[in-house]
């Protein structure tokens, strides 16, 4: 019984050895701030990285929205700049609107033969103002005393009303006759040419002396006002 009890003694020495010095182990561990081995990991993720995140989504402040698409950016089919420029035919209409018409009291009118197209003349508009005036729409003819005005040629009118800057020019073509033989010819001597304003209203009436021999018929034409000679005979 003896032995036994000694054998017990120096298990439980051995034991209680091995559990001082465990003790000890752990506390030297947690003063040197080290984990002891087989340690399960209990720290939460570092917030640093979340919070780099953050960063980077947010604007910082006064910066602008860069994931905003203005209206004709790319995603609507323009170029993607936010300065796209609207189209300019508006602004050039609007701002045409308000020019006054070129009248009789402001402009001059002439009318001259041209040797091509055939049986064609060119009526002229020039501006003697000291303003700008516009060429609105096209002019209300009138060969001698008729009653009805000359037909206007649709298919000429411009894309923009042409503004006339003091000694500025703008042009009309008449078309004289039809095809050979379609209508009797009728003999001309004196035009009268109207100018209109924005509203195709009368503003006046020029009489102008005709070149000589000056023959008309119903299928005539004059054209809208143009700004260069060659699209005011084009027709």
């Amino acid at each position: 019984m003896r032995i036994n009890r000694i054998r017990t003694t120096a298990v439980a020495v051995t034991a209680l050895a091995a559990a001082l010095s465990l003790t000890a182990c752990g506390g030297e561990d947690k003063a040197m701030g080290t984990k002891p081995a087989g340690a399960a990991e209990t720290a939460a993720p570092a917030a640093s990285d979340t919070d780099g995140t953050a960063q980077q989504d947010a604007p910082e402040a006064g910066a602008p929205e860069t994931q905003t698409v203005p209206a004709g950016g790319k995603h609507a089919g323009g170029n993607g700049d936010s300065r796209a420029k609207k189209p300019e035919t508006a602004p050039n209409a609007e701002a045409a609107a308000s020019i006054p018409a070129c009248t009789p009291q402001n402009s001059t009118v002439k009318v001259s033969s041209v040797s091509r197209p055939i049986n064609h003349l060119l009526l002229t508009v020039t501006n003697t103002g000291s303003k700008d005036c516009a060429a609105y729409h096209a002019p209300f003819l009138r060969f001698d005393d008729a009653q009805a005005v000359y037909p206007i040629l649709d298919d000429s009118k411009p894309q923009a009303v042409v503004v006339l800057s003091p000694g500025e020019k703008a042009y009309a073509g008449i078309g004289l006759l039809g095809e050979p033989g379609e209508n009797e010819p009728v003999k001309s001597d004196n035009l009268g040419v109207i100018m209109v304003d924005k509203n195709n209203k009368s503003k006046g009436e020029a009489t102008l002396k005709l070149p000589a021999e000056t023959y008309t018929d119903s299928l005539g034409f004059v054209t809208y006002w143009q700004s260069d000679v060659e699209t005011a005979l084009m027709f």
